[in-house]
């Protein structure tokens, strides 16, 4: 047998295996054991076994219940070279529960399973056995079973007969005997002179290729061949002949068609531009567990999180197993993978690693008992129950509920209800006699008809489906009409040489997988220009993988839109894509890349050629799939036309009286004729089957015009090759058709050779630019930073107090090249141009860029846009719309990248800070975190930090240590600018730090506004509204000198408060990445805190000369009131006695906390806190009646007015359907 027969052969091993007369029963100790152990945990405090336990699931229980070891009988051939035998594990798989016993008055029915092994090398060798009954010749296996009933006969009555003992103490267990008896009664159900003892045995196919219909069917007949009452036309040995040697594999893209006992088989491989080969029926998966289950079991496998199968049948744990691993696609898991688990081997589920198991059940444990490690980090699913159990945080795949739509519709097409079905077992029978006019008006079971149904007569009552429309329809997606894809017309007249049932199963396999194939397509379209190409071979980089990155992270989920991001940045990191990765650079240039690379890379490149999806456009809008038709075509094809027809089964050369058995009784076959193939096997000549060759030149005309774009590479290279050797022809001598798939063949090599060296044209010609600008310099020894831009207006200082930022474009591209999360040129020329963007200098920067009309002559064509000055000018007057927005998408798109940021203390310029001896601090919050304390300079007041990107700041925390003699200071504001981005945030103050000066504040939390931009470009100046504002310095410094407060009347009051309350409204009706800082319409100017200080205020009571009062005063004097009342008056209302509680208790919190905030800190705490909790209502009805107003307002006050207090209440109220979230720099240090 030649090694090259490997790739030829259908089936490499036929197997038998079941009980050897010879050795007898053998107990299979290993499974009985775990039997014992998990029974064990049955048994209860005093000894007795539990019920469970009696009913023989554990180590004493019935003979015919008992775990017995089978052996392999015999299997042909006896060894094949490049699949070498491998007993133990075909013995354990074939049959996983090993020997059984059954009498006549079991059911006995053939039960098929199938089986992987996979080797030490990652490759897999698939098994498919079919377990049947036959009876026990041999009487010293029968008398051994006599025998074994007598002694768990005796055992039994020992146990009954100690727990007699137990009835007499308690009467109460004397009905468990007669229970106990009946149970024993019915156990003893074999009598060797009455019963007929039965025993199972398996046939079994190993197979180079999981072709499970085809081996089934073959395995059924070679059954039905031994039971039925006529022998078959020829002995079992020609037809086990037939599929070892003279079956060959289809080849990629055919199909073949061979002969059983009974009737054809016939099996499809897909060709090298479909999807891989898979014949499991994934609709039984999608019944067993529901869409919903197994979109959750989906995002488990993605994100290599340990799974765990759960069911008595083994056939489902394979299929649910390998459904699940075949929509990986293109991801191949790469970690353990067993789908039926032997009891031996129950150890592995310690394993810490990720893996994909089996778990056989016995059909009465439930989940409880199972103690199972990391529970954490495992789902488990219990495919009879329809139950999965999910690990904590698994993050939701991207547009699920538009997914989840799109296979609902093809399996509603089907008749699969998309919330499963748990009496499955018919789904056979039921895909069978499917017929789509037939359940026009089944509207229960979610079938549907051709015609389309309005959704509430297709959801009315289907609970998971209405749940999925309602949600969808939060998220403004339309669902008035769902759409049900019909079966294509072309092919509904093609003759195919198949049963229905296996049609069926063929089409909605494909359906289903090319949907979620094409869910990969659109999230990785653009994958390829993030792939990190390594600079050395091949071989090194091998060697150093370890070290190296293959992709460019940062900047891929850089341009992913934000639902996205929880998912990918963890599926990035899985091994799968590190592997899909690493594939993609190995086999970047090899003809014989690899077949699910070569289909991924093909759909990829036919998705970008038809702009089906922008890759720089960040948008998470949802692509249907739009390959079913071509796929689902090229299958029935295949099954109409049949490629080839095998070598029919035939008497082979064995002697008078070989090939004769016993109807009932599948026999050891002739081993001397199934031994070896056929000296004249044509499958082993040919390296090439010479059947095939005909056809491929009949179709050679018709698919080079599908050619992938491998073979059009090569086709490429060969006719220049060919080329330089002889003349050119004219132009004139050509036709059009030709010129025009020339010239396309052209481009798209071209197009795909810059693709997969990952190069940007933009970066190349920025690289080039800084390159000549650096020469530039080091010729004429200046020591300025090149690429500036010098303008007067950059000379002076801006709004912010510090000097401008100088207008660089090479100083922005360094900045760039400094951040090392960022791998690819792609992925740096992005991310300049959302720096630019962001710093408002797109336009400017390629203006800038453009101005060097010797290098874009250099690096452009005479006809490239970029050398066209009329469309350029345009281009790049088109560009300066983006200014009139302020982006963030360089800020909020590298969030982890370490940002230098630049701070300013501006004193007052009257009482300045120059004889000020305290030690100052700072600590800066943003959207994506803080900084901490940082000391600040006190003989500067100006410092330069570098942290982790903060993102969009919000809050400055400013204040001192309270040391030395003189220590006060009054601060005016605060710049904080990100050195980067140009970015200044200003944080006014207005107000002393010190005690016994203002409100006694050694520390203030100041809200920040972004200031006017710092670098004012000489282009059409374009600005959006300013920002909310923060607190401002006039009317801060009321409080110190009141008589300057301005006077507002009741009527402006009610406005401020109005118009604050309809801020935070606004806020929250608006989509979150629309939304502003929450912290500004709270504690900024005309903020929620600002206008409820003007409410306190009006009519407040002057002060006495030279002290000031504040509104906590106020507060304060309130809370010690309703503390006195609550112990005074009891004939108060219960709630007003828990409002008060409250208002007391959050006075309390605040002024006991560890921060020196000073009295307006506090209010405007107690203010932020109420909003939170919804209690601000409460609090100012409370604060209306309370008996300190009379002694510190005024008649005329705001607050004392019953009519203006119950409509600023109502006003009030609105808050309280907002869940409202303080930032931690306004509540730190306060736990309440």
């Amino acid at each position: 047998m030649t090694a090259n027969t490997a790739g030829c052969r259908f089936a490499d091993y036929f197997v038998i295996s079941g009980l050897d007369v010879e050795t007898g029963l053998e107990p299979d100790e290993l499974s009985a054991l775990c039997q014992f152990l998990q029974a064990s945990k049955g048994r209860d405090g005093g000894g007795r076994v539990s019920s469970s336990a009696n009913e023989g699931e554990n180590y004493e229980q019935s003979p015919l219940r008992r775990t017995f070891k089978s052996k392999v009988l015999a299997h042909y051939p006896e060894n094949v070279e490049w699949n070498p035998f491998d007993q133990d594990a075909v013995g354990m798989l074939c049959m996983p529960k090993g020997l059984s016993f059954k009498t006549q008055s079991d059911n006995r029915d053939p039960q098929f399973n199938s089986f992987i092994i996979t080797r030490e090398d990652g490759s897999r060798t698939y098994g498919f056995a079919l377990t049947f009954y036959e009876e026990v010749a041999s009487k010293q296996i029968c008398s051994a079973m006599q025998t074994l009933y007598h002694m768990h006969n005796a055992e039994q009555y020992d146990i009954l007969h100690t727990s007699s003992t137990v009835c007499i103490n308690s009467p109460e267990n004397c009905s468990d005997m007669s229970t106990e008896v009946t149970k024993l009664q019915r156990f003893n159900s074999y009598d060797i002179s009455k019963d007929t003892l039965y025993v199972s045995k398996c046939i079994c196919l190993i197979t180079p290729l999981p072709f499970m219909h085809a081996c089934k069917k073959v395995l059924k007949q070679l059954h039905q061949a031994v039971t039925s009452l006529q022998p078959p036309p020829l002995p079992l040995e020609s037809y086990v002949y037939n599929i070892l040697y003279e079956v060959p594999l289809p080849p990629v893209g055919r199909s073949l068609k061979f002969l059983g006992v009974y009737g054809p088989i016939v099996c499809q491989r897909p060709s090298a531009n479909e999807l891989p080969l898979f014949d499991f029926p994934i609709n039984e998966m999608f019944e067993l567990l529901g869409l919903e289950n197994v979109l959750q079991l989906f995002t488990c496998a993605l994100l290599e999180i340990q799974i765990l199968l759960y069911s008595q049948h083994y056939q489902r744990l394979m299929t649910v197993a390998e459904s699940i691993t075949a929509i990986l696609f293109p991801c191949q898991w790469q970690h353990v993978y067993v789908p039926i688990l032997p009891a031996s081997l129950l150890h592995f589920l310690d394993a810490p690693v990720p893996y994909l198991m089996g778990l056989h059940s016995n059909g009465q444990d439930d989940r409880s008992k199972l103690e199972l490690p990391q529970e954490a980090n495992l789902c488990f699913v219990d495919i009879d129950n329809h139950f999965i159990e999910l690990p904590e945080d698994l993050p939701q795949f991207p547009n699920k509920l538009e997914f989840i739509q799109e296979i609902s519709e093809i399996l509603m097409a089907f008749g699969i209800p998309p919330e499963g079905n748990l009496h499955c077992s018919e789904s056979a029978s039921k895909l069978k006699d499917f017929q789509e006019t037939d359940v026009v008006c089944d509207k229960k079971n979610g079938n549907i008809a051709g015609s389309t149904l309005s959704t509430y007569e297709l959801l009315k009552e289907n609970k998971t489906m209405a749940r999925i429309q309602a949600l969808v329809k939060r998220t403004g997606v339309s669902l008035e009409k769902l759409e049900v894809r019909e079966e294509a017309g072309n092919n509904k007249d093609l003759k195919v040489h198949c049963d229905e049932e296996e049609l069926k199963i063929h089409q909605l396999n494909i359906q289903i997988r090319e949907i979620f194939a094409n869910r990969f397509i659109q999230m990785f379209a653009d994958y390829e220009v993030f792939v990190i190409q390594p600079n050395q071979d091949k071989e090194s980089w091998f060697n150093n993988r370890e070290q190296m990155q293959n992709f460019d992270k940062a900047s891929f989920l850089s341009d992913q839109p934000e639902p996205y991001l929880p998912f990918l940045s963890r599926f990035l990191e899985t091994q799968m894509f590190a592997s899909f990765i690493d594939n993609k650079i190995m086999r970047h240039d090899d003809d014989d890349k690899d077949q699910i690379l070569r289909v991924f890379d093909t759909r990829v490149d036919k998705i970008r050629t038809l702009n089906v999806r922008t890759p720089t456009l960040r948008t998470s809008m949802y692509q249907k799939c739009s390959t079913i038709d071509a796929a689902e075509k090229a299958i029935e094809l295949r099954l109409a036309k049949i490629d080839h027809t095998a070598v029919h089964p035939h008497l082979l050369d064995m002697k008078i009286g070989q090939g004769k058995y016993e109807s009932g009784f599948f026999p050891k076959l002739q081993s001397d004729v199934l031994s070896s193939s056929p000296a004249s096997n044509k499958w082993v000549k040919r390296s090439a089957p010479a059947q095939w060759r005909r056809k491929d030149r009949q179709k050679q005309h018709t698919e080079h015009l599908h050619l992938d774009n491998d073979q059009r590479e090569k086709y490429m290279q060969e006719a220049r090759n060919l080329g330089t050797g002889m003349r050119q022809p004219k132009l004139s001598n050509l036709s059009p058709s030709v010129i025009a798939h020339t010239n396309w063949k052209f481009v798209e090599g071209l197009l795909k050779e810059c693709r997969n060296k990952g190069k940007s044209a933009l970066w190349s010609h920025l690289l080039h630019y800084q390159e000549n600008k650096e020469k530039k310099e080091a010729l004429l020894g200046t020591t300025s930073s090149p690429g500036f831009i010098q303008d007067q207006e950059r000379k002076k200082f801006d709004g912010s107090g510090m000097p401008p930022l100088k207008i660089s474009l090479i100083q922005d591209m360094r900045h760039i090249q400094n951040i090392g999360e960022i791998k690819t040129d792609v992925g740096k020329a992005r991310a300049w141009v959302r720096l630019s963007m962001e710093k408002k200098l797109l336009s400017r920067h390629l203006k800038q860029l453009l101005s060097d009309h010797e290098l874009t002559k250099k690096l452009y064509k005479r006809y490239a846009f970029l050398r066209c000055d009329e469309e350029k000018e345009q281009f790049l007057y088109h560009l300066l719309s983006f200014n009139a927005v302020d982006y963030f998408c360089f800020t909020n798109a590298f969030t982890t990248i370490m940002i230098p940021y630049h701070v300013l203390v501006i004193l007052s310029k009257k009482l300045g800070g120059s004889m000020f001896t305290a030690n100052p601090w700072i600590c800066i919050s943003g959207e994506l975190g803080e900084t901490g304390i940082l000391q600040i300079p006190k003989s500067i007041l100006e410092m330069m930090f570098e942290c982790q990107n903060l993102g969009k700041l919000t809050t400055v925390l400013i204040g001192h240590d309270n040391s030395g003699l003189y220590a006060k200071w009054l601060v005016d504001c605060v710049v904080v600018r990100n050195e980067i981005t140009g970015h200044a945030y200003k944080f006014p103050c207005g107000r002393w730090l010190g005690k016994g000066v203002d409100d006694g504040s050694l520390e203030r939390i100041l809200v920040g506004e972004l200031a006017s931009a710092t670098q004012e470009t000489d282009e059409r100046h374009c600005r959006t509204p300013p920002m909310q504002q923060s607190p401002s310095m006039i009317r801060r410094f009321v409080n110190i000198t009141p008589t300057n407060r301005p006077k507002l009347n009741t009527g402006q009051i009610q406005e401020s408060v109005g118009e604050a309350i309809n801020g935070i409204v606004k806020h929250f009706h608006k989509p979150d990445k629309e939304r502003g800082s929450l912290t500004l319409l709270l504690c900024g100017e005309n903020g929620l805190v600002s206008a409820l200080e003007q409410v306190f205020h009006h009519g407040f009571k002057s002060p006495r000369l030279f002290k000031s009062v504040f509104i906590w005063d106020f507060l304060e004097k309130a809370s010690v009131s309703f503390e006195s009342l609550e112990h005074i008056e009891h004939n108060q209302e219960e709630n007003w006695h828990t409002r008060a509680k409250k208002f007391c208790k959050f006075v309390a919190a605040i002024n006991s906390a560890p921060r020196n905030i000073g009295k307006d800190g506090k209010f405007q705490l107690l203010v932020c806190l109420g909003a939170r909790d919804h209690l601000l209502h409460h609090w100012i009805a409370l604060l209306a009646d309370c008996p300190i107003i009379a002694q510190m307002y005024e008649d005329t006050a705001l607050i004392k007015d019953h009519t203006l207090v119950n409509s600023l209440i109502r006003v009030l109220q609105t808050l309280q359907e907002f869940n409202i979230t303080l930032e931690m720099s306004l509540v730190k240090g306060i736990d309440i």
